[in-house]
């Protein structure tokens, strides 16, 4: 394919794959997409080591990385240490999840662990440095606008900044930010996400972003784990395709065992948008913990990010250890992040026979889209 888009990034096929996991993105990017890594979860030291590793590995090809800078958040501005914001915890919440735990059978020992928080601190800032430092050829940020020292470095270095949005006003504002490429991300979408369907979203996006620079491409996002899906959301404008949910279950990422388990049975309508993971709305696979975390059906009120994020992720991570070892407790809380397309993921595949996928689906329905004017 010769889009805009292409061109621009250097690509063969407008395909964007978001992972945590390095070996994806660099397969994905090997193949003729566009890996883009999820660093937020990683220290600077780590950054660095992830994507000296993908330079290594891609051979100069096209990648990016995405570092979540939230809008709002609690503690920001406050200069707070993870301790400090650990201290906000309240007791009642720190019993909630070892009672939770004890009811699966799960031992904790007293009071459950407290984990660190990724928006402590300049952390944003520093882990933008680290990836500035390496050959990236663009930057995301999620949840709100970038922050200026993003979108100022961006322009610096002529690297484009991205920005996922749910909804029509958010690209508004995200443009007049001075964003490069809004990813529009449906309500199917695993993760953060809000309440609008993507067949309704892209539209709404596509014309407000053209009202206002004609020249910002949008790619579509939510739900879109086959090349029919992607062609749709082409036929409706979009650029391309922002992806992330599909390469969970490829031979490449490091999606825990028994999670994956649960993503090929799964049906579309096996995931929930919580906020009992981050504190903000995220859809996941629903299990027991997901929904001790649904307040409006008699479940425990979520604290706001990053507080509930701190005490749920050391919780999620020794349950999925306690869960791939068999132990149903824990397979009954095991969750993790996955949008309504996990009803098409059947089947564990090499990241590259994915793209590969992606690619023969696309092509036979621009085909079928195409005969269909014959007549």
């Amino acid at each position: 394919m010769k889009t805009a888009i292409c061109e621009q990034f250097g690509i063969d096929f407008p395909l964007f794959a978001f992972s945590h996991c390095r070996d994806v993105v660099a397969a994905v990017t090997n193949a003729g997409g566009f890996g883009v890594l999820g660093a937020s979860s990683h220290t600077p030291d780590q950054l660095e080591q992830e994507l000296c590793w993908i330079d290594d590995h891609v051979g100069g090809k096209p990648y990016g990385a995405d570092i979540i800078v939230p809008a709002k958040f609690e503690g920001k501005g406050e200069k707070v240490t993870a301790g400090q914001l650990a201290d906000r915890i309240p007791q009642s919440y720190r019993s909630f999840v070892a009672e939770l735990l004890a009811k699966h059978d799960i031992d904790v020992d007293g009071t459950p662990r407290i984990g660190g928080s990724s928006l402590s601190g300049d952390i944003g800032q520093q882990l933008l440095d680290v990836a500035m430092n390496h050959p990236i050829k663009l930057i995301a940020n999620a949840l709100g606008v970038p922050p200026d020292y993003m979108i100022e470095a961006g322009k610096e270095r002529g690297i484009p900044v991205a920005a996922l949005v749910g909804a029509k006003e958010h690209a508004i504002k995200q443009v007049n930010a001075g964003v490069d490429l809004i990813v529009a991300q449906g309500t199917e979408a695993g993760g953060h996400c809000g309440e609008v369907t993507t067949l309704v979203l892209i539209p709404e996006v596509l014309e407000a972003v053209a009202a206002i620079d004609d020249s910002v491409p949008v790619l579509a996002a939510g739900g879109i784990v086959t090349g029919r899906q992607m062609a749709a959301t082409v036929a409706l404008g979009a650029a391309g395709a922002w992806t992330g949910s599909v390469w969970l279950t490829t031979e490449e990422a490091e999606t825990a065992p028994y999670t994956v388990q649960k993503m090929l049975a799964a049906t579309s309508r096996d995931t929930v948008r919580s906020a009992g993971r981050t504190g903000k709305p995220s859809r996941q696979l629903v299990s027991d913990w997901t929904d001790a975390w649904l307040p409006h059906e008699g479940g425990q009120q979520p604290l706001p990010l990053p507080l509930q994020s701190m005490i749920s992720e050391p919780a999620l991570r020794r349950i999925d250890k306690l869960a791939a070892s068999g132990h149903p407790g824990a397979q009954a809380l095991a969750t993790y992040w996955v949008g309504q397309g996990v009803g098409l993921m059947n089947k564990v595949k090499p990241a590259r026979e994915v793209v590969l996928e992606f690619i023969e689906d696309y092509l036979a329905a621009a085909e079928r889209l195409s005969g269909s004017l014959d007549g």
